[in-house]
């Protein structure tokens, strides 16, 4: 059923999904400033015709108005053409230019008599006549578009009664045809701005996203072999997809380092179990074959098995505090110790338990200091570095303590002056069954899991520990962690 449902699920490219987003984009933000333009263009043009239209009818009016009687064809054509007396009216076309507006092809101008005939026009009304008593401009449905149609009534100039009135038309032709042109232009730029940005979106998202295609392919690899040492080709841009495969890459090798330090660990662990457990096995079964009824193999073999049993007991409790020391910041994130006071304790402690050794401790810290670790823990990682300064101490028996602070800090050292570490084996001691001797220090009663213990438990904390070692000079471990300046808050 889940098969079915992934196989439904149709794979859509990022890069397509980038490129419809950009043109989806751009076209909105251009069909808006288009329509915003358009709009005002195509407004600014009509008014411009309606003024037109009024500035006629204006001009008009103001001749005609001058008439004391009813208009009629001769009033009108003294009006017009005052020097020549004859018609010029052709029916009902008027059609000779004698003044601008009469001329004019955009405007069809008709003249009426208060009774509505038609004393003059220029051209076929496409409206019919309308006598109103007051001066109007609409749109009225032509016969392919729009127009705009005025009327008014034509008063006399002395009695100031109705005499006559003038119908005029702008068929806005010249506005309907910018007007189509002008759309046809929005609309192809629009098409070209959207496919522009598409495209630019495509190739600019295969550009930046090609790293992405490495990272798809270095996945199919690591998910089908985990211990591949494959990484992302890193990309000289500083960006976040610079920034994505670097951590990616980090994030590769971290996880190859737990691969490894698990196979390490279990190898280690069936390794370290299997030498008491033969052992074990192997008294047992001597003691089932013949060794039982002497009562001094007996008495070897059990006590041989007994300390094999104390070996593994030790090193399933080790696992187990190794374990435990990795949640440290879960379980004991809220835990307040005072440094002083543990490493203090530490120290006499160890005084006590080795009076053949020489202990001094250089403590240049005067008031108290408080670190956010449980004391235990603590008590724990200084104890676990005492005891290896003592277990790899040679002739010279000193172990030297230094406790100080720094700007926001607290530092603890713990020096030996015994067998020292190799610089090749000294980046390895916190790896866990990690023996830098590993028979003289099976002899010793290590597993090779202090300090692996010990760097898990100052980690969990934010702290730091580190190793300075030569061989033959000693070994100094240095702890570092975090100071709390005021513990109540």
């Amino acid at each position: 059923m889940e098969n079915q449902k992934k196989k439904s699920k149709r794979f859509v490219s990022l890069r397509l999904k980038w490129a419809f987003g950009t043109a989806l984009g751009s076209l909105i933000i251009f069909f808006i400033v288009t329509l915003a333009m358009f709009t005002s263009f195509t407004q600014n043009l009509f008014r411009q015709e309606r003024s037109l239209l009024n500035q006629g009818m204006t001009n008009i009016s103001q001749q005609l108005v001058k008439n004391n009687g009813p208009l009629t064809r001769r009033s009108i054509d003294r009006v017009v053409d005052p020097e020549n007396d004859h018609s010029l009216v052709s029916g009902a076309d008027y059609r000779r230019p004698v003044i601008k507006e009469l001329s004019d092809g955009h405007l069809i101008v008709n003249i009426y008599n208060p009774q509505g005939k038609n004393l003059l026009s220029t051209g076929k009304a496409d409206v019919k006549q309308s006598l109103v008593n007051e001066r109007q401009v609409q749109l009225y449905r032509g016969t392919n578009h729009r127009i705009l149609v005025g009327h008014m009534p034509i008063y006399s100039e002395k009695s100031r009664q109705v005499i006559g009135y003038l119908q005029v038309e702008n068929n806005l032709n010249s506005y309907t045809q910018s007007y189509s042109q002008l759309r046809l232009v929005c609309i192809m730029a629009l098409c070209l701005v959207v496919l522009a940005s598409g495209l630019l979106g495509y190739f600019l998202s295969y550009f930046l996203l090609r790293p992405m295609s490495d990272i798809h392919d270095t996945v199919k690899v690591i998910s089908k072999d985990p211990t591949k040492e494959i990484r992302v080709p890193t990309i000289n841009r500083n960006d976040e997809m610079s920034e994505l495969i670097d951590m990616f890459n980090e994030m590769l090798d971290r996880m190859q380092r737990y691969i490894d330090q698990q196979s390490q660990f279990v190898s280690d662990v069936s390794h370290e179990l299997r030498t008491p457990v033969a052992i074990i096995q192997g008294h047992l079964e001597m003691l089932q074959r013949w060794g039982k009824d002497d009562p001094q193999v007996l008495d070897d073999s059990l006590n041989a098995s007994l300390v094999e049993t104390k070996r593994m007991k030790n090193l399933v409790q080790e696992m187990l505090e190794l374990s435990r020391a990795e949640q440290v910041e879960i379980n004991f994130r809220n835990q307040h110790t005072v440094v002083n006071d543990v490493v203090h304790q530490v120290f006499n402690n160890f005084k006590m338990l080795y009076p053949e050794f020489t202990f001094t401790l250089d403590d240049d810290v005067d008031e108290k200091i408080t670190a956010n670790i449980y004391r235990d823990h603590l008590e724990q990682v200084l104890v676990i570095l005492c005891d290896n300064a003592v277990k790899y101490s040679n002739d010279r028996k000193e172990i030297h303590l230094t406790l100080s602070r720094g700007m926001n800090t607290v530092e603890i050292g713990v020096q030996d002056f015994g067998e020292g570490i190799a610089p090749e084996d000294a980046k390895r001691v916190f790896d866990r069954f990690y023996r830098v001797d590993k028979a003289r220090s099976r002899k010793k009663g290590g597993n090779g899991l202090g300090l692996s213990i010990a760097q898990r438990l100052v980690e969990g904390y934010h702290g730091q520990i580190s190793l300075e070692s030569s061989l033959g000079a000693g070994s100094l471990f240095k702890v570092v962690l975090p100071i709390i300046d005021d513990p109540e808050e």
